[in-house]
């Protein structure tokens, strides 16, 4: 009886008092997001105990930074709270009339700023995070093989079954559609090793070079 009263005291005096107060919040992961924006949308209040910290509406508001892909927010006892942050990274960018926008792997439109080097430009008749072909080129470049992905430039993107991949070199891969990435992905690269200006993987079973 006596354990259980003492207990009962020790965690009355945690959640109520400052004796675990939270007094570091420790982020990790941000780079394109300033460290500040996501401390001033954690807002804990002083003294508060972290055994009374919510981490959902914690992560739910760093969530909404549109730079932000992902957020975990933790309790590290007896006075951390560890924010760790997944950014959004761009892998095609398009031109509009307000700038310059940036789309990530899952097709979101997050940032309109100047693209870092090697993100290539996509071209399509009505870009954007909810357009089918803007879709299928995000599908597309997000399937490349890596030492191919570095060699695109532009991506056109006519529609959801004709994509091309217009590389740094001047050369072009038509890619098609979607399906059959893994397929296409194996046979591009033996085939980019050939003379030629045109490469086609579309039908990955009857490849050509023109």
């Amino acid at each position: 009886m006596l354990a259980v009263c003492v207990l009962a005291i020790v965690l009355v005096v945690a959640w109520f008092t400052p004796v675990l107060a939270v007094r570091t919040v420790h982020i990790e992961g941000v780079a394109a997001v300033p460290e500040q924006q996501v401390r001033d949308l954690v807002r804990i209040p002083s003294n508060l105990s972290i055994l009374r910290v919510d981490t959902d509406p914690i992560a739910r508001r760093v969530a909404s930074i549109p730079k932000v892909r992902s957020v975990r927010v933790q309790r590290a006892f007896p006075s951390t709270v560890r924010v760790t942050v997944v950014e959004r990274t761009p892998v095609l960018y398009f031109d509009a009339p307000d700038g310059t926008h940036l789309i990530d792997s899952e097709g979101v439109e997050f940032a309109v700023e100047a693209p870092k080097e090697g993100v290539a430009k996509l071209v399509t008749e009505h870009p954007g995070g909810a357009d089918p072909a803007t879709k299928a080129a995000v599908a597309v470049v997000s399937s490349l093989p890596r030492t191919l992905a570095g060699q695109v430039d532009e991506v056109a993107a006519r529609s959801v079954s004709d994509v091309s991949l217009n590389l740094t070199d001047g050369r072009t891969v038509l890619w098609g559609g979607t399906n059959d990435a893994e397929r296409k992905s194996a046979v591009v690269g033996p085939l980019l090793t050939r003379p030629g200006t045109v490469f086609d993987v579309s039908s990955p079973n009857l490849v050509t070079v023109k």
